[in-house]
């Protein structure tokens, strides 16, 4: 209902004019963010929550959960490639982002598993995410996986509680799977067709406990009834398909995504995860315990 809204919240002209302010610092910018539209929609000073339904594939069962999805524009380091505390006060460092964060909570048997993944994409620039995260927890222990691009190249650091997945560092240069979420919020076109390099999910490394390189992919899109669009990446050499289904017009949300796992012994695992809420909130501000009702209009 926000996108509509002819009442703009009191936050909105200063964050607007900061953030033309730091556009026109930049020196490239890319094409197809239509500045004012996206302006209107994404510096409300308000974060859009997405619930879906989940249906995860593990241990070659299909588990019940929800995924949750928060994208949100925030200033952010150059330098330190971190959330900027004061971006009015650094200019020079800032750089206006869109941020993903998502979980996925399930449980397998006796015990649940949580995952979130974060990526920190430039609205602006045509340069790859400078910041991917990754973490996997249960009752087993955690793995964590961070890549900084630096000095054209992601510096990677992995560290896991298994022997064989323990703690490493290596460098690899392609974009990573996780960036299409944010390329298609910015805008679809931003997402390229055809064969190329791309690092997989780091979600779906460690599930799969394969070594993260960059692999090689098939990426296609497809309009779809109801005014919908689909981006299919296929991978041949690691047996792994992501679809992801989004409106066709702007802000182009995500209504569902599907991964396919072919193993190595021809077996298939299928997960999907089915929009069901959306809310746009100052989530951040509603951390006291008359807030938890809230939870409720989500789904959760």
């Amino acid at each position: 209902m926000f996108r509509n809204s002819i009442f703009p919240t009191r936050n909105f002209y200063p964050l607007v004019l900061l953030s033309l302010l730091l556009f026109s610092c930049n020196s490239s910018s890319r094409e197809g963010v239509d500045e004012t539209q996206f302006a209107g929609y994404w510096y409300q000073g308000k974060a859009e929550i997405n619930v879906f339904d989940l249906q995860q594939s593990r241990y070659g069962e299909v588990r019940p959960g929800k995924a949750v999805m928060i994208f949100v524009t925030e200033d952010f380091s150059k330098k330190k490639q971190v959330k900027l505390d004061n971006p009015e006060e650094n200019a020079s460092d800032a750089q206006k982002v869109m941020k993903l964060n998502m979980t996925r909570d399930f449980v397998t048997g006796i015990y649940p598993y949580h995952t979130m993944l974060s990526v920190f994409t430039p609205v602006y620039e045509e340069v790859y995410s400078p910041k991917v995260t990754a973490s996997v927890t249960e009752w087993c222990g955690q793995s964590f996986t961070q890549l900084n691009f630096k000095r054209g190249n992601y510096q990677v650091k992995q560290f896991s509680y298994f022997e064989s997945e323990g703690d490493g560092e290596s460098k690899m240069s392609a974009m990573p799977e996780d960036e299409l979420f944010n390329r298609i919020r910015l805008n679809p076109e931003l997402v390229q067709t055809g064969n190329q390099l791309l690092i997989p999910s780091l979600i779906f490394q460690r599930f799969a406990h394969i070594q993260l390189k960059p692999e090689n992919a098939s990426i296609a899109k497809r309009d779809l009834p109801n005014n919908q669009t689909e981006v299919v990446v296929e991978y041949a050499g690691i047996g792994r398909r992501l679809s992801i289904q989004f409106e066709k017009f702007f802000p182009y949300e995500i209504l569902s995504f599907e991964e396919t796992w072919t193993r190595e012994d021809g077996k298939k695992e299928t997960t999907t995860a089915t929009r069901t809420h959306m809310k746009m909130s100052e989530y951040w501000k509603q951390n006291g315990s008359e807030f938890e009702p809230l939870r409720k209009e989500l789904g959760l």
